[in-house]
C-alpha cells in the first residue's frame, strides 16, 4: 500500500488559514446575529413605548373614555395610529382589562391578555407576552385623568415581525460573510502559492530535516563558506570562514566592504561575475577563493568558498627551491665534469703540477663558501638554504656574499619560529635580490643572518636598480613586479610570514645602490616586533 505523501508546508498553512478564516467569519456572523436580535427587540420596545405613551397622553383618548361608547371613537383612532407607527397592535382598554380597541374586532370587549398591575399603579413598563396575535414585545401605560387611572393603552410588535427583520439582516450578513470568506480564501491561496514556490513544495518535516543537515554540514566542513545577500552583506558564515578571515560572531549582517579585508579579496567577494580558484593573501594566510552569484529571477546574493592554501603555498615554495637546487647541482655536476676533463688532460700532457694547482684552487673556492656558511649559521635549514641559493645565484652570474657579522648559534631560534617560515622569508628575499641583480655589472647579493638582542636579523641587499620610494609599500603587495605579469608573489608571502611571526620588514636603499630588505623576528616568547611595515 502506497503511503500518501505528507502535505507541503504551504498546503498545511493554506488549510489552517482557510479553517481559521472560516471560524473567524462564522464567529463574527454569530455575534452579529445575537447582537442584531437584541438590538431589534430593543428597537421594538422603544417603538411600542413611544406609541403607547403618545396614545395615552392624547386628550382625545381621555375624552372618548368618558363617553358612553368609547369603542366607537377609540377603534378607528387606534387603527390609524397602528398603521401610521408600524406596530402590530394598539389596544385601549378599561382599568379592568376590557378591550375598547383591537386589530381583531372580534376581540373587542374581551379581557386583555397580559399584565396590568404596574400600569394600574401609574407606571409604564414593557414585557414580552403571548397574546392573541402571538408572542410580542409590548408596552403598557396608564391613561390618567388627573391622578386617576381611567384606562390603559398597550402597543406592541410581534416576535414574528422582529424575527423577520432579523432574518433579512442575517441574509445580508451571510452574503457579506460569504464574500469575506471568498476574498480571504483567495488571498490565502495567493500567499500560500508564493510560499509554495519559495519552499519548493516541501512539508514541515522536510524543511526541518534540511535545516538540521544544513547546520551540520555548515559546521562540519573545514573549508570556509560565506553567503552574501543582495546588499552585499554577510548573510551566513561558517566556522571555517571565520577562522580564515579572522572574523568574529558580529560579522553577520556587516557589509563586506566594512570587514577590513585586503582590497583584492574584497573585490573578489563583491564581483558580479563568478570567480574560480583565485589566489588571495590576507595578513596571515594564502586563500583560494571561488565565488558564484545566486540568481533566481533576480540577483539574490553570492556564495563564496575559501580554502586555506598557506601550507600548500609554503610547500610549493619549498618544491620550487628544491627544483632550483636540483638544477644548480645538475649544472655544477656538468661544470665539475668539465673541470675533471681539464685535470685529466693536463695529467695526460705531463703537466702534473699544473693539474694539481688547478684542482686545488677549484676545491678551495667551493669549500670556502661552504665553510663560511656552516661556521656562521648553525641552523641547518638556513645553512642549506644559503648554500643552495648561492649555487643558484652563481649559475645566473650573481655572487652571493655572507657578511662577516652573520652569526646564528645552534638552539637560538625558538620552536615558535617555524623553519618553514624562515625559508619563506629568506628564500623569497634572496630570489628577489638575485633576479634584481641579474644582468647588472658586478652583480652581487649580500646576506646578513644574525641575532640582534631579542630579535633575529635577516638582511638582503642587491646591486640591482633598487626600489623607488613611492613603491616602498606597494612592493609587498601581491602582483607587484617589474618583470611582467604573473609574478610578484614572493615578497607578499615573505611579509605574510613576517606578520605571522609578529615581526617587521622594511625596504631601503642598500650599500651597492640596490634595494635592501631588513627583517626582524622576535626570538623570545612574548616579544613582539612592529606589526606594520615601515619604509
Amino acid at each position: 500500500m502506497r503511503i500518501p505523501r505528507p502535505r507541503s508546508l504551504a498546503g498545511q498553512l493554506f488549510a489552517m488559514q482557510v479553517v481559521l478564516v472560516a471560524a473567524v467569519v462564522a464567529g463574527c456572523a454569530a455575534f452579529a446575529y445575537v447582537t442584531d436580535r437584541a438590538q431589534a427587540e430593543e428597537t421594538a420596545r422603544r417603538q411600542a413605548t413611544a406609541t403607547a405613551t403618545a396614545v395615552a397622553r392624547s386628550p382625545s383618548v381621555a375624552a372618548a373614555i368618558r363617553t358612553s361608547d368609547p369603542t366607537a371613537l377609540l377603534q378607528p383612532y387606534a387603527e390609524s395610529v397602528r398603521r401610521a407607527t408600524g406596530v402590530n397592535f394598539v389596544t385601549i382598554m378599561a382599568p379592568d382589562g376590557t378591550r375598547w380597541s383591537h386589530p381583531e374586532p372580534a376581540e373587542i370587549g374581551r379581557t386583555y391578555l397580559g399584565h396590568t398591575e404596574r400600569a394600574l399603579r401609574g407606571e409604564t413598563f414593557s414585557e414580552k407576552h403571548l397574546g392573541v396575535l402571538g408572542p410580542s414585545v409590548r408596552t403598557i401605560t396608564p391613561v390618567l385623568d388627573g391622578t386617576r387611572v381611567v384606562g390603559l393603552v398597550s402597543a406592541g410588535i410581534t416576535v414574528e415581525r422582529i424575527s423577520q427583520q432579523v432574518r433579512e439582516q442575517v441574509t445580508a450578513l451571510l452574503g457579506m460573510a460569504g464574500a469575506a470568506l471568498t476574498i480571504g480564501g483567495l488571498g490565502t491561496y495567493v500567499i500560500n502559492a508564493r510560499l509554495r514556490r519559495h519552499t519548493h513544495g516541501m512539508n514541515a518535516g522536510q524543511l526541518s530535516r534540511m535545516h538540521d543537515y544544513h547546520e551540520a554540514a555548515l559546521h562540519a566542513v573545514r573549508e570556509g563558506l560565506v553567503m552574501l545577500d543582495g546588499q552585499r552583506r554577510i548573510a551566513l558564515i561558517n566556522d571555517g570562514a571565520r577562522t580564515l578571515l579572522g572574523l568574529g560572531p558580529e560579522a553577520v549582517g556587516t557589509p563586506v566592504a566594512e570587514l577590513g579585508l585586503p582590497p583584492s579579496l574584497t573585490g573578489a567577494l563583491l564581483a558580479s561575475e563568478p570567480r574560480a580558484d583565485e589566489l588571495h593573501l590576507t595578513a596571515d594566510r594564502v586563500l583560494v577563493v571561488s565565488t558564484r552569484p545566486v540568481v533566481g529571477g533576480e540577483r539574490r546574493g553570492t556564495v563564496a568558498t575559501l580554502r586555506d592554501h598557506t601550507e600548500l603555498q609554503s610547500l610549493s615554495g619549498e618544491l620550487d627551491s628544491e627544483r632550483g637546487f636540483t638544477e644548480a647541482l645538475r649544472s655544477q655536476a656538468h661544470e665539475a665534469a668539465n673541470r675533471l676533463h681539464a685535470v685529466v688532460s693536463l695529467i695526460e700532457l705531463g703537466r702534473v703540477d699544473e693539474a694539481v694547482r688547478f684542482a686545488t684552487a677549484e676545491l678551495e673556492l667551493a669549500q670556502a663558501l661552504t665553510d663560511r656558511v656552516v661556521d656562521a649559521v648553525a641552523e641547518p635549514v638556513l645553512a642549506a638554504l644559503l648554500l643552495g641559493k648561492a649555487a643558484q645565484a652563481n649559475e645566473r652570474g650573481v655572487e652571493l656574499v655572507l657578511t662577516d657579522e652573520s652569526r646564528i648559534d645552534d638552539g637560538v631560534i625558538p620552536a615558535a619560529l617555524p623553519p618553514r617560515d624562515l625559508v619563506t622569508v629568506l628564500g623569497n628575499l634572496i630570489d628577489n635580490a638575485v633576479e634584481a641583480a641579474t644582468g647588472e655589472p658586478d652583480a652581487r647579493v649580500t646576506v646578513t643572518a644574525a641575532t640582534d638582542g631579542p630579535s633575529l636579523l635577516l638582511r638582503v641587499a642587491d646591486s640591482g636598480p633598487g626600489v623607488a620610494a613611492a613603491d616602498a609599500e606597494a612592493v609587498f603587495e601581491r602582483g607587484w613586479s617589474t618583470r611582467g605579469s604573473g609574478r610578484g608573489l614572493g615578497l607578499a608571502l615573505a611579509r605574510q610570514a613576517v606578520h605571522r611571526a609578529r615581526g617587521s620588514i622594511e625596504v631601503s636603499e642598500g650599500p651597492d645602490g640596490g634595494a635592501e630588505f631588513t627583517v626582524r623576528l622576535p626570538l623570545r616568547t612574548g616579544t613582539t616586533g612592529p606589526q606594520e611595515d615601515t619604509t
